[in-house]
C-alpha cells in the first residue's frame, strides 16, 4: 500500500480518454482498424457535441463497425447531455467489441450517474475475470474500481462485503491509496457500530487528506460513545473545515458519505 496523495479536478473532461495510437495496429497487421483509427485523428480540434466531431466517428464506424474507441467516443457527448438511453447504446457496442477496455469505465458510469450498483458490480467482476491486470480505476479517477465496487455493495446494504473489498484493496502492497477510501470505510464501520475501528480509518483519513467528513462521521462515533465534549470539538474541526471547502467532491453528483451544513447544524443541536 502506497500513499499518494492528489488533487484532482472532478471534471466531465475526465470522461474523455486517450485516442489510441494507430501504429499499434499497423503491429498486430490490422489494416481495417489502422484506417479507422486514422479517421478519428480528423476529429482534433472539434468539440464532441458538435457535428463534425459526430462526423468523424460515424465514418471511423463506416470503416470498421468494431472499433469501439469510435462508440465510446460518441457516447460521450450523450452521457453530458442527459441523453442516457443513448448513451447505454452506444457504450454497450464499445463493451461487445472491447470488453476489457471499457467494462470498467461503463460500471463507473453506473456507479458514478445512474446508481446502477448491481449493474456496476456485474461490469467489475466481469472485467476482473477477464485480466490478470490491475482493472484500473474509475472514469473520473478518483476511485480503483475495487472500491466503486465496495461502495455499490454497501449501497446495496452489503456493508461487511464492502469493507471486506476494501481491506483487500488496501492490503495490496503497491495500491495507491485513494483519497477517499479511509472515509469511506470508516462509515461503513460506524454503520456496523464497530466504532474503535472507524475511529481508527478516521483518523488516519486526518493524516492523509483532511476533510469535513471525517470530523463529522468522527463525532458520531464518539457520540456513540458518549465522549460528547470530544465530539464537540470535532463537529467545530468540521464546520471550520466545511466553510473552506474542505469536503468529499463531485462536480455533477453527491457522492457517497458527503455531508451538508444542514446535518452539521442539526448533529450540534442533538449535542447541547
Amino acid at each position: 500500500m502506497k500513499f499518494c496523495l492528489t488533487i484532482i479536478f472532478v471534471t466531465f473532461a475526465s470522461l474523455s480518454f486517450a485516442q489510441p495510437n494507430c501504429n499499434y495496429f499497423l503491429h498486430i497487421g490490422d489494416s481495417l482498424k489502422y484506417k479507422a483509427c486514422k479517421e478519428t485523428e480528423n476529429a482534433k480540434g472539434h468539440y464532441q457535441f458538435s457535428k463534425e466531431y459526430q462526423i468523424v466517428m460515424d465514418n471511423t464506424i463506416d470503416i470498421d463497425s468494431t472499433y469501439s474507441y469510435a462508440y465510446r467516443s460518441k457516447s460521450v457527448a450523450y452521457l453530458k447531455s442527459g441523453d442516457f438511453l443513448e448513451w447505454k447504446r452506444l457504450i454497450d457496442l464499445a463493451v461487445k467489441y472491447d470488453p476489457i477496455g471499457n467494462l470498467g469505465y461503463r460500471a463507473s458510469c453506473r456507479h458514478q450517474f445512474f446508481k446502477d450498483y448491481g449493474g456496476a458490480i456485474v461490469d467489475i467482476e466481469a472485467l476482473s475475470k477477464m485480466t490478470n491486470e490491475d482493472i484500473g480505476h474509475s472514469a473520473n479517477g478518483v476511485y480503483h474500481l475495487e472500491v466503486v465496487r465496495a461502495l455499490c455493495y454497501s449501497n446495496l446494504g452489503r456493508k461487511q462485503k464492502a469493507i471486506d473489498i476494501i481491506e483487500n484493496q488496501l492490503a495490496i502492497e503497491d495500491y495507491m491509496v485513494g483519497i477517499y477510501d479511509y472515509i469511506h470505510l470508516g462509515v461503513l464501520y460506524l454503520e456496523l457500530e464497530e466504532f474503535e475501528k472507524a475511529k481508527a480509518y478516521f483518523e488516519k483519513q486526518v493524516e492523509y487528506n483532511d476533510l469535513a467528513e471525517n470530523h463529522f462521521y468522527l463525532a458520531r462515533a464518539l457520540k456513540a460513545q458518549d465522549k460528547i465534549d470530544e465530539a464537540k470539538m470535532e463537529l467545530e474541526k468540521t464546520s471550520s473545515l466545511f466553510q473552506k471547502g474542505y469536503v468529499l467532491h463531485d462536480l455533477y453528483v453527491y457522492p457517497d458519505d458527503k455531508i451538508y451544513w444542514s446535518m452539521i447544524e442539526e448533529e450540534k443541536k442533538a449535542l447541547d
